[in-house]
């Protein structure tokens, strides 16, 4: 064998050996990643504590209400709901409504950035008394959007769903805040922006915390 062909081969497997060290690092990095996760799931769980973040869907809908479920069975506190979420999936949102109002237990809903659309609808699931924001929040209230395609006759179908889901909303932000049906129907034809001062003023949430004490004297 030539010296050359000697280094080649030399290299080669120095090359292998690097590919398995990459490899085994890869894992190991992964197993620390999921044992940071679990770690911090049985936090939250010890905690009473669900981050509800991101776009809402079916997804989100399941992992939300699997940790009532749990947190509900494994004690009667309180639980509590970090929302911050630019919306998503209506459906999505009232089955997680649906679900906070199942569960025996209390369940405060926080907005912690943005509470939009969906998000709107699953902070209103909590009591009245039981709605919070911190002070750098925002809320989005407006009406269901689809982009919506295919026959005529679909379109049509899609459109009357559309419109049921709208007033159901709009039934939902009425009753909850205590608005008349017709003020919540003109506030959302356009995009309604408010702070956490009109939110609490419009009666989407009882009052802004600044600090985790507030929220320990809550009863």
């Amino acid at each position: 064998m030539k010296p050359e062909d000697e280094w080649r081969d030399l290299l080669d497997e120095d090359d292998d050996d690097e590919d398995e060290d990459e490899d085994e690092n890869e894992c190991e990095g992964e197993k620390k990643e999921k044992e940071g996760e679990v770690s911090v799931l049985k936090g939250l769980l010890k905690a009473r504590t669900i981050i509800l973040s991101g776009e809402i869907n079916k997804k989100l809908a399941e992992k939300t209400s699997t940790l009532l479920l749990v947190m509900d069975a494994e004690g009667d506190g309180p639980i509590k709901i970090f929302i911050d979420s630019p919306g998503g999936d209506a459906d999505a949102g009232y089955g997680i409504l649906d679900m906070i109002r199942f569960v025996n237990s209390e369940v405060y809903t926080i907005s912690n950035g943005l509470t939009a659309s969906a998000g709107v609808i699953i902070s209103l699931a909590a009591k009245p008394e039981h709605r919070f924001s911190l002070p750098n929040s925002r809320f989005l209230i407006h009406q269901p959007s689809s982009g919506m395609q295919g026959t005529a006759s679909d379109i049509k179908i899609h459109a009357e769903e559309i419109l049921k889901l709208k007033k159901r909303v709009i039934q939902l932000i009425a009753d909850e805040c205590g608005q008349k049906y017709e003020k919540v129907e003109e506030d959302i034809r356009r995009d309604r922006w408010l702070s956490p001062a009109e939110a609490l003023e419009y009666g989407l949430i009882n009052k802004i915390l600044r600090s985790a004490s507030e929220l320990e004297e809550i009863k």
